[in-house]
């Protein structure tokens, strides 16, 4: 609980964009929620990045409980900066070309 609270501390204090968060444990179904219920209950919008293993079986899972992009290993720099970009610009309203 603590570090969901300091990251959502952080996200509120550095007016955070974008959260992203590396999950290389397999624990993606309990921890990447838990990030998302933390910034919400919160009041904060902010969407979720994750990268790592995340089993394609997961994916819808991990879109219903609010993740906004899923990158898996080998993603390139370019493919990250498009699902930050993406994600920022989603929760702006805008399309991503525009923000």
């Amino acid at each position: 609980r603590v570090l969901f609270r300091s990251i959502t501390a952080a996200v509120t204090e550095e007016d955070v964009d974008v959260v992203g968060v590396s999950m290389h444990n397999g624990a993606h179904l309990t921890l990447a929620p838990a990030v998302v219920r933390s910034l919400r209950d919160a009041g904060l919008d902010t969407p979720v990045v994750v990268g790592g293993i995340v089993p394609d079986v997961d994916m819808p899972q991990m879109r219903a409980v609010g993740i906004a992009a899923v990158l898996g290993p080998g993603a390139s720099n370019d493919e990250v900066v498009a699902a930050v970009k993406a994600a920022a610009a989603a929760a702006a309203g805008a399309s991503p070309k525009e923000s």
